[in-house]
């Protein structure tokens, strides 16, 4: 079996919940860290492939031996560093996927900066990313793990019945944490699939088919799903 090589630089509370999911998809994983406390980690997690190293010399991390296939992944404790990483990494690895994790918006921007091929934000994620992410399960899966040490929070599609109460409704007239679920966006059908970002404060009406977007906790998930096939409440 041919696998596909992923560096894991640095080891926090969900790292191994990423890791675990690039062995699935048959990643080849390498962990790479700068501390002790992080390498004990890894190491009692069940990892052996793992390697301290000074990440702001230059020379050890070209002796990691990274080739162009490969995938880098920046998600250090300390966004400086991650920052500085990044940059690192994309100057000497140039044609190689580079994906850095990022805290907050103005993080992200930085990350683009410093090279990162993609950027994955745990709190601000942009509109065609997340249409991207639905449509590609190694992604959802890796976001999932992200959002969430225990596993069930998770971006859902879920599309609206015929005859439902939320035909015809305004989005800004409903008000979707009462089912403790975030709605971030809708697909809407009769703009030919365009995916509407919610956050952009325009107000849409809700028709039945369109195809609505939200992250929140399986459970309510499901009990939202169920609830909206009313046709009146």
């Amino acid at each position: 079996m041919d696998y596909k090589k992923a560096f894991l630089f640095g080891y926090g509370a969900n790292s191994i919940f990423i890791s675990n999911e690039l062995e699935i998809y048959d990643f080849k994983i390498s962990i790479i860290v700068d501390d002790k406390s992080s390498y004990d980690k890894a190491l009692k997690d069940g990892y052996k492939n793992i390697l301290m190293v000074d990440i702001t010399n230059d020379d050890r991390l070209i002796d990691l031996n990274i080739t162009s296939s490969d995938y880098l992944i920046c998600m250090m404790e300390d966004n400086h560093l991650n920052i500085f990483l990044t940059l690192s990494l994309h100057n000497l690895f140039p044609d190689t996927m580079l994906i850095g994790v990022s805290n907050s918006l103005h993080d992200t921007q930085k990350l683009k900066m410093a090279g990162a091929t993609r950027v994955i934000d745990r709190y601000e994620v942009s509109a065609n990313r997340i249409h991207n992410i639905i449509k590609n399960p190694v992604a959802t899966k890796l976001i999932d793990s992200l959002l969430s040490i225990e596993g069930n929070l998770s971006f859902r599609e879920i599309t609206i019945p015929v005859n439902s109460f939320l035909d015809k409704t305004m989005v800004n007239d409903f008000d979707f944490s009462l089912h403790n679920i975030i709605l971030i966006g809708i697909i809407d059908i009769e703009l030919s699939d365009k995916f509407i970002f919610i956050t952009t404060g325009i107000d849409h009406k809700l028709d039945s088919f369109d195809t609505m977007v939200f992250i929140g906790y399986n459970n309510d998930l499901d009990n939202f799903e169920e609830y909206i096939k009313q046709r009146s409440i």
